[in-house]
């Protein structure tokens, strides 16, 4: 952790609500400095994919603020911009992928920020390779295995180059070989992360530092630094 430096990421007072009005998050502080891997764990229904989500603007706060790489995020187009700093894998693999082959699906972040078509087909080639991945490029996407889903959702987040990871129970589904590679993969990224995880060995793996989350706040349970 670099505290020289601005962090990543800041909620300040953050508070969330559902549609019928039912506040799931309340007054949430939080800060993610560069480097940094959050394991962020907390019961089931406590909120913790919700947080994820209002990261980057799936969810509207209804109070408080999000600031990423030192912008505040007010409107769609501020967490647009957002987005494309911070990638987040979602739970559910089906939520993720849209586009008939794999390749397309890895490919569509790129062609999104402006590459041309070769290059995207060169970057989804290239990040399908380091998860193990290579030559799955023309496969159906909805023919692939759960596990296999799950490798290509978080290549299409990787292929994005983002700065920040947020990565929602990204082992789910995963096999024993699948689940080690996707680990020693997250340890040797650069990116800061935040990871939600049900498993406490992956936890405990990949965390450089863990908080429970509860719907006023967060609380430190362990740190490396």
């Amino acid at each position: 952790m670099n505290s020289g430096a601005s962090p990543l990421l800041t909620l300040s007072d953050l508070r969330v609500a559902r549609e019928d009005g039912r506040v799931v998050l309340d007054g949430v502080n939080f800060r993610l400095e560069a480097g940094e891997r959050i394991g962020l764990i907390g019961p089931n229904g406590v909120g913790k994919s919700t947080l994820l989500h209002a990261i980057v603007g799936l969810l509207a706060c209804s109070a408080g603020s999000i600031e990423v790489c030192g912008q505040v995020a007010r409107s769609e187009r501020d967490f647009a911009a957002v987005r494309r700093r911070a990638g987040l894998l979602f739970q559910d693999s089906d939520d993720q992928l849209f586009c008939p082959t794999v390749g397309e699906d890895v490919a569509f972040g790129p062609r999104n920020l402006g590459a041309s078509a070769p290059e995207a087909a060169a970057i989804a080639s290239r990040t399908l390779d380091r998860l193990g991945l290579a030559g799955f490029e023309r496969r159906i996407t909805y023919r692939l295995s759960g596990g296999e889903k799950r490798l290509v959702a978080l290549a299409t987040v990787l292929a994005m180059e983002p700065e920040v990871l947020l990565l929602d129970e990204p082992t789910t589904g995963l096999d024993e070989a699948a689940e080690a590679r996707m680990v020693d993969l997250l340890l040797a990224l650069p990116q800061a992360m935040i990871i939600v995880s049900h498993d406490r060995a992956i936890i405990d793996r990949l965390a450089t530092r863990v908080v429970r989350l509860h719907r006023t706040g967060l609380e430190t349970v362990s740190s490396t630094a």
